[in-house]
């Protein structure tokens, strides 16, 4: 089939990595797919390379006389008029609408198991009488499932991990932990390398480019201002990152002893790497993220400890407990394992969205 993919880029890690990661899993399942992107700027890092099959789009381009098959909003962003009314036309031409779906946001809230796969009339606009789809992500079966290509697993086995840290120029001192960093800002920030300073085993904390390094510099400088010698006898490295492709991220997730990770995309590829993770969770004003997070948690089913660093790292409530690596690790483990049982979101997409009924009644 033919995909028109749209994403407004809010978050430029999140959200046009999430539809980079499902354009390529399409066409490597032989679809074609065109993304349409209002700042595709990021994806000269994030993908330079590109991928067979995937066309990139400025959002306002030239709606195509025929749209896709199959037209996805990701996140709930609303098409442009003009393209709404290709949408139209061609339902009128051929007497049913192409699929139209909405993908929404990951969540391990109830109502995602609800909504998954409804229908919701268009109200308004020149694409009025027709329908779009929900289609949930998720981390149950009765969701869409988590991207993840078919092959994500065997690579992950040969991946060569010194190797890799070698090409990076990354050298770690013996015995020392390999932590990562992705984060925004958080309030926790500087009491986290505080004890990282103080623990007992060396840490190279590898810090990527962009908000997360630049949060490190600044909760250095705030400790450097308070105790010069907070880090005195040097047991905490901290190395930042240039920009990474997706797939060194996931070889950065895979040679780390524990990833601090953010919002949506991240979170998802730190499950696969099978490691301890700490999520920070994209914030919002109305404080919905806190009902977001504590519904992962129960499915997450984590140790007390990691519940309690999770709330502490997201500024909810408490103190940043103690690290608990073993424990952690163990759990995030047991979660893959019940997310390998299920069908990946590329390949319940094409068949959702290849029976999706068309509405007889096309405007």
């Amino acid at each position: 089939m033919l995909w028109d993919i749209f994403c407004k880029v809010i978050d430029n890690h999140g959200d046009i990595g999430v539809c980079w990661r499902l354009a390529a899993q399409l066409a490597a399942r032989g679809e074609s797919v065109r993304l349409r992107v209002d700042d595709a700027s990021v994806l000269a890092w994030m993908a330079p390379q590109g991928c067979p099959g995937v066309q990139v789009l400025p959002w306002q381009a030239a709606p195509p006389r025929d749209p896709g098959d199959v037209v996805v909003e990701a996140f709930g962003c609303d098409l442009p008029e003009p393209f709404q009314a290709a949408i139209a036309a061609t339902a009128r031409a051929r007497g049913r609408q192409p699929a139209w779906i909405n993908l929404e946001y990951l969540t391990a809230e109830s109502f995602a198991q609800r909504c998954h796969g409804l229908a919701s009339p268009v109200l308004s606009g020149p694409a009025a009488g027709l329908s779009k789809h929900f289609f949930y992500p998720g981390f149950t079966p009765r969701t869409g499932g988590l991207l993840r290509e078919p092959d994500l697993m065997e690579r992950q086995t040969r991946f060569d991990r010194e190797a890799w840290l070698l090409r990076q120029g990354i050298t770690a001192q013996p015995g020392s932990r390999l932590f990562s960093l992705f984060c925004y800002e958080p309030a926790a920030l500087d009491r986290l390398l505080g004890r990282l300073a103080r623990d007992p085993a060396r840490i190279c904390l590898l810090a990527t480019a962009g908000r997360a390094s630049a949060a490190a510099a600044a909760a250095i400088d705030r400790l450097q201002r308070r105790a010069p010698d907070w880090n005195a006898a040097e047991r905490l490295t901290i190395v930042p990152l240039p920009l990474l492709t997706q797939p060194e991220f996931d070889h950065l997730l895979w040679a780390c002893d524990l990833n601090f990770v953010r919002g949506e995309d991240s979170v998802v590829r730190a499950l696969w790497a099978g490691k301890p993770l700490v999520w920070q969770i994209y914030p919002q004003q109305d404080q919905a993220h806190h009902a977001k997070l504590d519904a992962f948690l129960d499915w997450l089913a984590p140790p007390a400890s990691l519940r309690e660093f999770h709330l502490a790292w997201n500024g909810i409530a408490g103190e940043l407990p103690p690290l608990a690596p073993a424990s952690w690790g163990a759990c995030v483990q047991q979660a893959r394992s019940r997310l390998l049982a299920q069908e990946d979101l590329a390949t319940q997409l094409v068949r959702f969205a290849s029976r999706v009924p068309a509405r007889a009644d096309a405007p």
